[in-house]
């Protein structure tokens, strides 16, 4: 079977949908194809940053989502080796453009309210690309039923193990040399957290617990692992265990958050990140081909930005391809072809523009941070409690101070 599309997504996480939402209110019709039989939810929740809700609020789904979580005031800051008292520092700042706005977000309600928005048949599910083909100004995705889709603009939005990100040039992202678990917990009741991000920072290992509203927590373990603890991965109850057993010295509603966690709530992943000097001289367009989110910039989750670049990547990615997609051709048939191909190149080219540093500047960053946070040296930790008190919320604020712009279009 043979389809044609004018634009296909390859990938239905945060990057693919809110591209397909942008595109869509700016008039132009995408296909979002999802290897899996469903939306997928892995990681449980994020923390969205100002920059996140200027672009949900670009694609009109961030009043909703609002509606479904807490303010987060601000962070404490404390050690898991000694007991001291945590610092605290607020997120209630004014940043260049206006008042900061943090959440913690579940990635389930996130992609369920971009979803929402678009238009039935939008998302075709079960539909794993296994090969990509050039023919002539347009591009051949072959999909593991044998479908071949025919397209003027090809997007990859798939992810650190991404099809195009290949097809475009990029290698496979490192292994960082840290693993995470993450576990999302129901208390039912009141969780007791406030409004507050709590932050650990022990001897090579690196918690967080954030609220999602009043009874739910989502909380995070990142490590450097052992061969041994490798073995972890896909056994639920162990990742738990081990959890608990290396937490340290902690208050004990977070001890207690861990506990109650449901196994199917817990989940581990490696750490993976581009090499940031590939995003600043490799091609993240390709003709008419691109990538979006984890796709392009995969990186540590150390200041909270991965999601938050990937709904940013949406708004620059529908704007610049709409203003390509929506210019008059004055001429048809092979003519026609070429001009709708070197404008879509043209377009692309701009978007690559537009996020190659910013990119380049938040993966980098993730990087350092977590490098600084999760040391196990014992000078450097001295060093890591004095930055950390004093510098962490600014500058997790000063990476969220962006404006991705609106849909608006000339």
């Amino acid at each position: 079977m043979q389809l044609v599309e004018e634009v296909v997504i390859v990938g239905a996480g945060i990057a693919g949908l809110a591209t397909s939402l942008g595109l869509h209110r700016l008039g132009i019709r995408s296909l979002v194809l999802e290897s899996s039989a469903g939306l997928r939810v892995t990681g449980f929740a994020l923390t969205t940053w100002t920059n996140a809700w200027r672009a949900l609020d670009a694609v009109g789904v961030g009043h909703s989502l609002r509606q479904q979580h807490g303010f987060l005031d601000g962070v404490v800051a404390s050690s898991s080796v000694v007991s001291k008292p945590g610092k605290q520092m607020s997120f209630k700042v004014k940043g260049t453009i206006g008042d900061h706005e943090v959440r913690c977000v579940r990635r389930k309600l996130l992609l369920e309210a971009l979803e929402k928005e678009l238009p039935d048949g939008t998302i075709r599910y079960s539909s794993k690309v296994v090969s990509i083909e050039d023919s002539g100004y347009l591009k051949l995705v072959h999909l593991a039923d044998d479908t071949i889709i025919k397209t003027k603009v090809l997007i990859g939005g798939d992810g650190v193990n991404s099809v195009v990100a290949r097809y475009i040039g990029f290698k496979k992202p490192a292994f960082s040399g840290r693993s995470a678990i993450r576990g999302y917990a129901d208390f039912k009741v009141n969780h007791g957290f406030g409004s507050k991000f709590l932050l650990l920072l022990g001897k090579g290992v690196r918690s967080g617990f954030l609220p999602c509203d009043d009874t739910t927590i989502y909380w995070f373990f990142t490590y450097i692992p052992t061969d041994q603890d490798k073995e972890l991965e896909g056994n639920p109850t162990e990742m738990k265990q081990f959890v608990l057993s290396k937490l340290g010295n902690v208050p004990d509603h977070a001890r207690t958050c861990v506990e109650i966690t449901e196994l199917d709530s817990i989940t581990s992943s490696p750490l993976r990140f581009r090499h940031p000097w590939e995003v600043l001289w490799g091609n993240i367009s390709k003709g008419n081909v691109t990538v979006a989110g984890d796709a392009l910039h995969p990186m540590t989750p150390d200041i909270g930005q991965g999601g938050c670049a990937a709904l940013e990547d949406g708004v620059v990615l529908a704007r610049c391809l709409a203003e390509a997609l929506k210019k008059e051709l004055n001429v048809e048939g092979k003519e026609r072809e070429r001009e709708e191909y070197k404008r879509v190149e043209m377009g692309l080219k701009k978007y690559a523009a537009e996020r190659r540093w910013r990119s380049f500047e938040l993966i980098s960053t993730a990087y350092i941070v977590g490098a600084v946070q999760q040391s196990d040296g014992k000078i450097m930790n001295i060093l890591r409690d004095a930055i950390v008190a004093k510098f962490l919320a600014g500058l997790l604020l000063k990476k969220a101070d962006f404006d991705c712009g609106k849909l608006n279009i000339s």
